[in-house]
């Protein structure tokens, strides 16, 4: 009973046999869980990319602004629309409060985008694909996307960022 005193050698009395099959139990669903992890960690599909590079924000910023320089074609609220070019790497910049430019990629062509934050760190999130990318200051982000569906995909913040965190957005167009 818990209101009594224990034995003064309480280690040495017999554990339960029900008792000692849970401790089992338990102790071998944290090696199953722990392989499947290893596992699936080298065979899934959930992989980040494998190109990232250690950029300087200025660099990337530098680059980033000619690349809308030279491909843009509108904009839309204060957002710069460039149609980005099948032969050449695109970018996309993360900052408070918005991702920027548009990009307009053609149905059925590979393009690759280099991503990266100017600021903090910001989730990169295109709906309703889902998929979903870590963007963080300092690291530039080369995602390889071959659009196979027309329409317009919105991209949101899924990493708190702010105080304009919910209003945080950008736009991928796919014709």
């Amino acid at each position: 009973m818990a209101i009594n005193k224990p034995n003064e050698v309480y280690w040495e009395e017999k554990v339960g046999f029900s008792e000692k099959a849970w401790v089992l139990l338990s102790i071998v669903a944290c090696i199953v869980m722990f392989m499947v992890m290893v596992a699936w960690a080298i065979a899934g599909k959930q992989n980040p990319p494998n190109e990232a590079y250690r950029v300087s924000i200025p660099s990337f910023a530098e680059r980033a602004e000619a690349f809308i320089e030279k491909y843009k074609v509108d904009e839309e609220n204060g957002i710069p629309v460039v149609e980005a070019p099948e032969d050449e790497d695109s970018y996309l910049i993360a900052r408070m409060f918005y991702f920027s430019p548009v990009l307009i990629l053609k149905q059925n062509q590979t393009y690759r985008i280099r991503v990266s934050s100017l600021d903090v760190q910001h989730g990169l999130s295109i709906q309703p694909v889902n998929m979903n990318f870590q963007v963080v200051p300092g690291y530039e982000y080369v995602l390889t996307i071959k659009p196979t569906e027309k329409g317009e995909f919105l991209i949101v913040c899924n990493e708190y960022c702010g105080l304009a965190h919910h209003v945080m957005k950008g736009k991928i167009i796919v014709k």
